[in-house]
């Protein structure tokens, strides 16, 4: 059994997986007469290898009972794939390494602070998104693909390892 901390969600940490996804704290410009400013390019999404095209989706996630097992974890290997919750809902973030199969050794749990959304890099090894306390909705960036399974793969932990988070 592998209890892990959790940890605050930073850039710095996260950058092994993928992105923090937040406003930034400058850079941006002025648009729509003064009444709001636009930051571009603030995660870089990867949809569209062997002719994926863009999915915008709405994601119910009901709150996770802790503590939690985890005995799997998921990928995209030909994709990102971004979370992004709607209103100020922290969230549990599960990642780790590992080529064939998830490393539990590797595994690591973020805490967001409520407005954070993480884009996962192409092939991260991932939990499905652990809402806290309450029904949370998230807006999810992924990508379309023929079959569900064509850009999707989970796999327990080698040896049958178990997480627990709580």
């Amino acid at each position: 059994m592998i209890r892990p901390k959790r940890e605050a969600l930073t850039a710095a940490a996260f950058a092994g997986f993928g992105e923090v996804v937040e406003v930034p704290e400058q850079g941006g410009r002025l648009i729509n007469s003064g009444t709001a400013w636009r930051f571009d390019d603030v995660a870089a999404l990867a949809l569209d290898k062997n002719g994926g095209r863009a999915l915008l989706s709405l994601f119910r996630v009901q709150p996770a009972s802790l503590p939690l097992r985890c005995t799997r974890l998921e990928r995209h290997p030909l994709s990102s794939q971004l979370f992004l919750p709607i209103g100020s809902r922290p969230f549990l973030v599960v990642v780790a390494h590992g080529h064939a199969a998830p490393d539990p050794a590797t595994l690591r749990v973020f805490v967001t602070n409520g407005h954070q959304g993480v884009n996962y890099a192409p092939g991260t090894w991932h939990h499905p998104a652990i809402a806290l306390d309450t029904v949370t909705d998230f807006l999810v960036l992924g990508r379309a693909d023929a079959r569900p399974d064509d850009n999707c793969d989970e796999l327990p932990f080698p040896g049958e390892a178990v997480v627990e988070i709580s």
